[in-house]
């Protein structure tokens, strides 16, 4: 006879909610599968990741990565879809997607939807935007923003052993059929400079190398770096590099390159062929991590291109939406300029905002910046104020030329400071190379049929071009008349969200990771940051706070306009044994168009990580 008592039964695991997947549509089709058009059911018995990305986003781009060990070890199980969802009109081109992919190195199935449809078929609101579907075809998560990885791979594991004791799992090979290689010198070269030999630098970004060639612009005299992804110093035939971007020369000839999936700063030296890391950890910087202090102790976030200005490299930290600025002399490493929120906001260097960006050029007065996401030019003065000449946010850009205050961009990547004192902006998504002249406060283009030109350094009377999806530097004689375009003006793909007038309130969804909690060790773990383009629409709710919700106030006398909502939550493996638990950071801006109209609805919904309870229940 035993007389203890018996052991407690566990409690049951939280029944998860399962949503009916809608079908995958998009009138592109599919890219990655060699040529066949999928559906639904051919993932049926797989765990399904649906991956809403647009390839102009910065934290897309993260998301990819963060993905790839994932799709490796559960390359049976688990099948990463990319549902590529376009913000910019040059987007919605196919071949513009086709090239995306390969730049990227996008390893799994990618179905173009130019027109949204399977977005808004999953009321996706926000890039990135990462769904989770079980093998019988249900959502049972969605995730938008970065650092959702560790959680999905959790809910990955429980979902294969899940169905795998129902037998609904079907192991095997996926669908992903890679494309034939293509023979090219370079393969989207991002960024080139001039070296004192007269040869040219370029980085060779999806072959992960940085190479040197010819005066011509086409024989290659040298690679550095062995073409394989990694952060590795050493020898020129030694070194590894992770998509690198930006290059600028040091004082005495040294080079630094922006070495952007690795989050750090690399130094070449063209004589030796060695390469060093003087910047960054290795890992992506979070909020929360230090913004200065020993230069490879703290982390970096997408550094895109570097310039040097004032004595220091300064670095467009396209990940965080800021300046940096690394001085060689002291090792040391700080924030210049922005506040870490995306948007167009002029002023004082610490209160500026920046959208991703992505170009630098300096001269003895300014710095300027291509802001690539507000389709802007910006610059920095020397007493560290921001302003704008071109752009006037998040949701216009176009192709218009004349007086600077009217005139549109779209998505530049490049800037490069004339002889005159204009400047020369790489106008990727447009393919063209356009001028602003300071002086005359007016923009005009300088050349057209390029293919997503994302650099241009002067040579002598002439300008190269990087035309990074043609894989080549193009040559081309500074004109002394500009060329003159047909005016377009375009605004964000995304339909605008019809809210009624007075009050709606905002809901940020966030539930823990499962065998996760709130991190409230040192106080509130959530932020929540409310704004909105035009200022005038919100009467009331527009600022900082700790809770995911908020009521807003609008101003009826607003039609419409954007609301920018900024959140993060900070997470902690719950293991009362464990004292120093693992922590986790979720974030996620979302730029919400929205029409005021009395049909509309009272509540926003906006999905950081979880289901919607008041969708599901």
């Amino acid at each position: 006879m035993n007389d203890a008592a018996p052991a407690p039964t566990p409690a049951p695991a939280p029944r998860r909610v399962r949503v009916r997947a809608p079908e995958l549509i998009g009138k592109g089709g599919w890219l990655n599968t060699g040529g066949k058009d999928l559906q639904l059911a051919d993932f049926r018995g797989r765990v399904l990741i649906l991956d809403f990305w647009t390839f102009c986003c910065i934290n897309c781009l993260h998301v990819l990565d963060e993905l790839r060990e994932l799709e490796e070890k559960h390359r049976d199980t688990v099948v990463i879809v990319g549902v590529h969802s376009p913000k910019f009109v040059h987007e919605a081109e196919h071949q513009a997607v086709v090239d995306a992919v390969e730049r990227y190195g996008v390893h799994h199935p990618v179905l173009d939807d130019p027109e949204l449809a399977t977005w808004k078929q999953y009321a996706v609101r926000a890039w990135p935007t990462l769904v989770v579907i079980d093998p019988e075809g249900y959502v049972v998560a969605q995730h938008a923003g970065e650092g959702h990885a560790g959680a999905i791979a959790k809910l990955v594991e429980e979902l294969v052993a899940e169905h795998e004791a129902k037998g609904t799992l079907r192991r095997g090979d996926g669908p992903y059929v890679p494309p034939e290689p293509v023979a090219t010198h370079l393969r989207f070269p991002g960024k080139a400079l001039l070296l004192e030999s007269g040869n040219l630098l370029v980085t060779d970004t999806t072959r992960h190398q940085v190479v040197e060639l010819a005066a011509d612009g086409e024989t290659v005299v040298r690679r550095y770096g062995t073409g394989e992804r990694g952060l590795v110093d050493g020898a020129a035939e030694e070194a590894r590099f992770n998509e690198p971007q930006g290059l600028c020369r040091l004082p005495g000839g040294k080079v630094v390159v922006a070495d952007t999936v690795n989050h750090a700063l690399r130094v070449l030296d063209p004589g030796t062929g060695e390469v060093s890391t003087v910047v960054g950890t290795g890992a992506q910087w979070w909020q929360g991590s230090p913004t200065e202090g020993p230069a490879r102790e703290v982390a970096l976030s997408s550094p895109w291109d570097v310039a040097w200005w004032r004595d220091e490299v300064w670095i467009a930290m396209a990940g965080v939406h800021q300046l940096w600025a690394y001085d060689p002399a002291k090792g040391t490493v700080r924030v210049a300029a922005g506040t870490t929120n995306e948007g167009l906001v002029d002023g004082p260097a610490g209160e500026a905002w920046f959208a991703q960006p992505s170009g630098l050029a300096a001269t003895d007065e300014r710095l300027w910046v291509a802001d690539s996401e507000t389709s802007a030019l910006r610059w920095v003065d020397q007493e560290d104020a921001v302003h704008t000449a071109v752009g006037t946010g998040l949701f216009d850009f176009g192709h218009r030329d004349g007086e600077a205050g009217q005139a549109l961009l779209q998505h530049p990547l490049g800037v490069t400071a004339l002889p005159d004192g204009s400047v020369a902006v790489a106008d990727t998504y447009n393919h063209a190379l356009r001028r602003y002249d300071p002086a005359a406060g007016e923009v005009t283009t300088l050349a057209t049929d390029l293919r997503e030109p994302s650099d241009a350094v002067l040579v002598g009377e002439d300008i190269v071009v990087v035309e990074s999806a043609r894989h080549r530097l193009t040559r081309l004689r500074l004109p002394e008349e500009a060329v003159q375009v047909a005016a377009v003006a375009h605004r964000t793909r995304r339909e605008a969200t019809e809210v009624a007038p007075g009050t709606l309130r905002v809901d940020v969804v966030f539930r823990a990771p499962s065998g996760q909690k709130l991190d409230e060790r040192y106080g509130p773990s959530t932020r929540l940051l409310v704004s909105s383009t035009p200022p005038e629409l919100l009467v009331s709710g527009a600022g900082t706070g700790t809770d995911l919700f908020r009521e807003l106030v609008l101003d009826p006398a607003v039609q419409e306009g954007v609301l920018h909502v900024s959140a993060m939550a900070a997470s902690c493996d719950d293991d009362p044994a464990n004292e120093y638990p693992a922590c986790h950071v979720h974030q996620q801006d979302w730029g919400v168009p929205v029409k005021v109209t009395e049909s509309g609805v009272s509540r926003l919904p906006l999905i950081l990580a979880g289901m919607d309870p008041a969708e599901t229940a």
